[in-house]
């Protein structure tokens, strides 16, 4: 029988929180203190709290939070960064922003993120930092990163913007590296209603001129030390995300549930699944992504049964227009240009039912009879 199951969908995380958000609204609404009041400093307080950094600090969305993190290591215009060469162009972007030069590095197949064994040779007089992603949720090999960082004096960046609320070794990313950036997009693990995104970090200088920067370069009101811009995380938005962050852990648990299920009943030769991770990678599934190698043909399969996918994502940042100025050739990273051809994102998603999670495992098993 032919069911209707989206890609991905809010109804029943939002319905289970409808009171606390409309009552979250609500408080906002009385005070009549819309920008960088009450609500923003109790989020930032709680999500440096769920992380275990001593500082948050809210800004408008997850590139903003990258390229501040930037601006406040003093990383610009003649500088190079290391970054994945398989991510949302939005890594890229922020290095971009400040006038640096965004240096790709291949990333393992199995695991989708960055190869530590491949960065140092991509490291110049030049190279300022390394931005490690936590691609789909999965944390990044952050003990081999941070070697190769102590070694050549580089600062360590966290791209989190997926993987809110992941383990790297009993700690929780966000807090294992010099900063982390996160975006709180609504389609993240911790979403807000809007756009909005956070800084993490132990570093009271990076803290103070995140903060800073974001609030058009003052340190306070008309004061101004930095070229700085607007980038602040609204009080609406925060007052939401705390109210979301209570649930965080139940909806992560069971994104990984229904990741457990998919690992072990698709059996499907033609189907390459993720890597499973041990105990020192606690992935929290932001998305589900599966290989194929006929990969076009399988997304119009699962469409025509009811099955909404995704594809993360079908051009890699180096054959995009936006990079052409890099120079890097179609078979350069051939790494990220099979990743780029193969992946589809299968549902994933707080409230699907385990009649759904079944459909989707029997559609793919029977895929290529």
């Amino acid at each position: 029988m032919r069911k209707n199951i989206p890609f991905a969908s809010f109804e029943n995380m939002h319905a289970e929180i409808r009171r606390e958000l409309d009552a979250a609204y609500r408080t906002v609404m009385d005070r009549s203190y819309f920008i960088q009041g009450k609500a923003c400093e109790q989020f930032e307080r709680e999500f440096a709290g769920y992380c275990g950094t001593d500082y948050c600090i809210g800004v408008g969305n997850g590139l903003d939070a990258l390229m501040l993190i930037l601006r406040a290591m003093e990383i610009g215009e003649g500088d190079e960064v290391i970054v994945p060469s398989n991510t949302y162009i939005a890594t890229a972007l922020a290095v971009s922003y400040v006038g640096a030069k965004p240096v790709f590095v291949e990333p393992e197949l199995a695991t989708f993120n960055i190869n530590p064994d491949l960065i140092e040779e991509k490291i110049t007089g030049k190279t300022k930092a390394i931005i490690a992603v936590h691609l789909q949720g999965r944390p990044a090999d952050m003990d081999s990163i941070n070697a190769v960082a102590r070694k050549y004096g580089l600062r360590v960046i966290e791209d989190a913007a997926q993987a809110h609320g992941a383990r790297y070794k009993g700690k929780k990313v966000g807090s294992l590296g010099d900063a982390a950036g996160f975006s709180f997009y609504p389609g993240k693990n911790l979403g807000a209603l809007g756009d909005g995104g956070c800084v993490t970090t132990n570093d009271r200088v990076i803290a103070d001129k995140v903060r800073a920067l974001g609030n058009y370069g003052s340190d306070y009101k008309y004061h101004h030390i930095y070229k700085g811009c607007n980038s602040r995380l609204d009080e609406m938005q925060a007052a939401f995300l705390s109210v979301k962050l209570k649930q965080l852990d139940k909806w992560n648990q069971e994104r990984r549930r229904i990741a457990g299920r998919y690992l072990s009943e698709i059996h499907n030769p033609l189907i390459a699944l993720p890597c499973r991770s041990d105990s020192s990678f606690e992935h929290i599934y932001h998305v589900f992504v599966i290989r194929c190698r006929e990969r076009d043909s399988l997304e119009k399969y699962l469409k025509e049964r009811g099955i909404g996918t995704l594809k993360h994502y079908p051009i890699p940042m180096h054959l995009q227009g936006a990079y052409a100025d890099l120079n890097i050739r179609k078979g350069d990273l051939p790494i990220a240009e099979e990743i780029s051809e193969t992946v589809l994102s299968i549902p994933m998603y707080y409230g699907m039912s385990d009649e759904d999670i079944s459909y989707v495992i029997e559609v793919i098993n029977r895929y290529g009879d």
